[in-house]
């Protein structure tokens, strides 16, 4: 075969059987797939980077796919590989979509609606202070979590005071809050890729709490998007340079606009068990990914 690809895809929640089709539709059109690259397992040696004794860099492409696995290591070795071949997503769109501040900012930026935010210098309380008088309740967010790890709802002043040794005992740099949106406790996530609307489906926070991850506690139900809705992620995607994203929308109810929560650059599969709750965008997505994979591999 005439052009070789690395692949790093989770083989979790269903991940393994993607995988082997990605790899299988690759392998129709004489592309082979080298699976399994965990770069947290590579080394960079005499001007190339070694997995194995692969040259990762001397492949056509690399394809991370693992959201759950990141380390710095892997990502300092992801900027270095993007500097000489091709990737997906690229190294700038996966940085800029792993921080919510420079995200927001950018969509702001580009006139797409985002909750207002503020990032604060860590020493800056009186500003933290000001900001919650205006908005009332607003929401701290890690700037690189990830699955609503650390999401903190800021409820009134007496819980922002309880807040701050806290986070002052994480010796954090700096803070990123937004203001909380007041919506239906449900959202829009909506996978785009090369551009294109792959699918959409909602998600539903518990009784017990207010976020709508799966991880924490959310539930997952078949949900049809409307122009309105595909348009904004298209165009949420196109500005952070996502190859492949996964753009979470929600209704602001108070201004009665959509509004874009985040853009998640390794957006999972439907997973076996939402499969059957009529989940079927995963034979789409694939697809999408191996063209896009066949178009950029092509010398």
């Amino acid at each position: 075969m005439s052009r070789k690809i690395g692949m790093w895809l989770y083989n979790n929640s269903g991940g393994d059987a993607i995988q082997k089709e990605i790899i299988k539709k690759l392998r129709d059109r004489d592309i082979k797939t080298i699976n399994d690259i965990n770069l947290r397992h590579a080394t960079a040696k005499n001007g190339h980077i070694l997995h194995n004794e692969l040259k990762v860099d001397e492949l056509d492409l690399f394809f991370s796919y693992n959201a759950g696995e990141q380390t710095q290591y892997q990502m300092f070795l992801y900027q270095a590989l993007n500097r000489v071949m091709p990737m997906i997503n690229n190294f700038d769109a996966f940085s800029l979509t792993e921080d919510k501040f420079q995200t927001a900012f950018l969509l702001r930026q580009h006139g797409i609606d985002t909750p207002s935010f503020k990032l604060c210098h860590r020493d800056d309380t009186h500003e933290l202070n000001e900001i919650m008088k205006k908005w009332q309740r607003m929401v701290y967010k890690p700037t690189d979590g990830w699955g609503g790890v650390g999401l903190t709802k800021i409820e009134n002043q007496a819980s922002l005071d309880m807040l701050m040794p806290f986070l002052n005992q994480m010796d954090l740099r700096f803070f990123y809050v937004e203001k909380f949106i007041k919506y239906d406790n449900t959202d829009f996530r909506v996978d785009i890729v090369d551009g294109e609307f792959v699918g959409c489906y909602g998600r539903k926070a518990s009784k017990s709490d207010w976020r709508t991850n799966v991880t924490s506690g959310g539930s997952v139900f078949l949900r049809e998007p409307d122009d309105e809705v595909i348009e904004l992620a298209k165009k949420a995607s196109k500005v952070c340079g996502t190859d492949i994203a996964g753009v979470d929308i929600i209704y602001d109810l108070e201004k009665e606009k959509y509004v874009v929560l985040e853009v998640n650059g390794i957006p999972a599969f439907a997973t076996p068990e939402q499969e059957k709750l009529g989940l079927g965008f995963n034979k789409k997505k694939i697809d999408l990914i191996v063209d896009m994979i066949d178009r950029k591999t092509k010398k």
